[in-house]
């Protein structure tokens, strides 16, 4: 037979084994070309028991079919459906274009699958045992499905393009010489990128990836002991929302968007190793409810430049390591106060947020822990953002709060001179950001002096020139600079009246001078 004449014909080629073969008729039909033994042990593509010649076909036979394949039967349409089989030696498609339907369930790979630059309608390997997925620059019109499959060397999909859906739902990826468990940096996504329930054994990389509609790593478990950052996607852009949220386990797994019911088990994000997510557009909101975060005193969780509507940090607060949120911009900040950690490793310099929505209590003296933790040295920025912020939100009482505390941080940092005054202001006028303190101390000393001055012997100056004497007038006179009651200047004062007198004009001056810096903080705040 020619071979040519044969394929056109859709012969069974005569160096084909028999489960090559029964492959070969199952691509013409468009039906599934099931192996299975059916006992669950021996058929788990995981699992240790080996498969024979009669589960298994050669590779090139495989790629034979895809791109050069024989002819659909008539009124039926060819494509590839393997269920329990092994392919042997190395899967290679690089560059090719591959027009059937694919799908692979339940099979082993004995060496890696080379996809570069090849171009698919729709791909699907479910729940099969790969060595390594070498896909870098592969274009699909349609889906790519991965889920529940093992990679035992890595993933490789830079600069892919993928037409609808990527699916990594419950995939165990282990890395690759590089350290890295899925390198999809440059991705692009047309639609939904799912890796939920992933695990991933290294560096989970999305460096300036895009995704159409929402990324979700719902309960997906991160780790990278190898190096710094279990997740490293700077410049990702997600249209709508990255989810690092709990998967609701039960049968089947609550995961594709959905909240699980109360009462449902879960299973949370968890990462072991820094994020890295800086300068991230995001369209909807970045979503870390229950996650949970295990890091390195030198690792970070850092979110720099970020521009999101809703950033809902609503994890578990880290024990180790930093959160950085320098430069980044939202709207809502949804947070609580355990989610945040300690002193000196939160940063926030520049960051800008509109709104603050806590969930639970999250008490005001709390929430001035959360700027004190995050300015290690004196910055005034994150107290008057969030001044501001409360003073848009009608908070004004609390909104002074936050600047008087602002002032005394500041007064640390003064010297001594400077902080003595500071100190004056603080105990007088609370640094003018309680107007009702002046008004409480210039009574009180207008009271005291009026009744000390009531004592004292007070001669004229000139005998025929003076108002009637009036000690609390005369008290007043002293007390208020600039303005004069027609009481001072009259009247002579000796010894001590004198030095009492002078202590109540530099009292007064005090006063009017720390009233005077606070009307002005509330003029420039208006």
């Amino acid at each position: 037979m020619t071979e040519g004449a044969g394929l056109r014909r859709g012969d069974v080629p005569d160096d084909l084994t028999a489960a090559e073969a029964g492959m070969w008729q199952a691509f013409r039909n468009g039906s599934t070309y099931d192996l299975r033994s059916g006992d669950a042990v021996v058929d788990d593509p995981h699992g240790g028991h080996p498969w024979g010649p009669e589960r298994s076909v050669r590779a090139r036979i495989v790629a034979w079919l895809l791109l050069n394949g024989p002819p659909a039967l008539d009124g039926r349409v060819s494509s590839l459906k393997l269920q329990g089989v092994q392919i042997t030696d190395v899967f290679d498609l690089a560059g090719g274009t591959v027009m059937p339907y694919v799908e692979l369930r339940g099979c082993r790979f004995e060496k890696e699958v080379l996809l570069p630059e090849a171009r698919f309608t729709t791909a699907r390997l479910v729940n099969c045992s790969v060595p390594r997925l070498e896909a870098a620059r592969l274009h699909t019109e349609g889906d790519l499905h991965l889920p529940r499959c093992r990679f035992h060397n890595g993933v490789r999909l830079t600069d892919a393009h993928i037409g609808t859906d990527l699916l990594l739902n419950q995939a165990v990826v282990y890395r690759d010489r590089r350290g890295q468990s899925i390198a999809g940096d440059g991705m692009t996504v047309g639609q939904d990128l799912q890796a939920e329930m992933l695990e991933s054994h290294g560096e989970l990389s999305l460096r300036g990836a895009k995704v159409g509609v929402s990324l979700s790593l719902r309960g997906s478990r991160l780790a990278n002991p190898y190096g710094p950052r279990a997740l490293n996607a700077p410049q990702l852009t997600v249209e709508r929302t990255l989810y690092l949220t709990p998967a609701g386990i039960g049968n089947p797994v609550q995961m594709s968007g959905t909240t699980p019911a109360r009462g449902t088990l879960v299973q949370r994000f968890e990462c072991q190793g820094g994020i890295r997510l800086d300068d991230g557009r995001f369209g909807d909101a970045v979503d870390f409810e229950q996650a949970r975060f295990s890091l390195e005193d030198e690792q970070e969780l850092s979110l720099r430049r970020v521009q999101t509507p809703e950033l809902r940090f609503l994890g578990e607060g880290p024990e180790r390591g930093k959160v950085v949120l320098s430069g980044a911009r939202v709207v809502n900040l949804v947070d609580k106060a355990q989610s945040w950690p300690g002193p000196g490793r939160l940063h926030m310099g520049g960051f800008s947020y509109e709104n603050l929505v806590p969930q639970g209590r999250f008490p005001l003296t709390e929430r001035l822990g959360w700027v004190t933790a995050a300015t290690a040295e004196y910055n005034p920025e994150p107290y008057e953002r969030l001044a501001t912020v409360l003073r848009n939100s009608g908070e004004d009482e609390d909104a002074r709060e936050v600047l008087l505390a602002k002032q005394r941080r500041r007064r640390e940092t003064l010297p001594l001179a400077a902080k003595l005054w500071g100190y004056a202001q603080d105990w007088t006028v609370a640094y003018g950001y309680r107007p009702g303190r002046a008004a409480l101390w210039m009574a009180v000393l207008w009271a005291a002096s009026s009744i000390a001055f009531a004592h004292a012997g007070h001669p004229p100056i000139k005998n025929d020139e003076h108002p009637p004497w009036n000690a609390s007038l005369f008290a007043l006179d002293l007390l208020l600079p600039v303005i004069d009651l027609g009481q001072v200047g009259f009247w002579q004062l000796h010894g001590g009246w004198q030095w009492l007198s002078a202590a109540v004009i530099l009292l007064g001056w005090i006063l009017a001078t720390t009233v005077a810096a606070g009307a002005t903080r509330m003029l420039r705040r208006s």
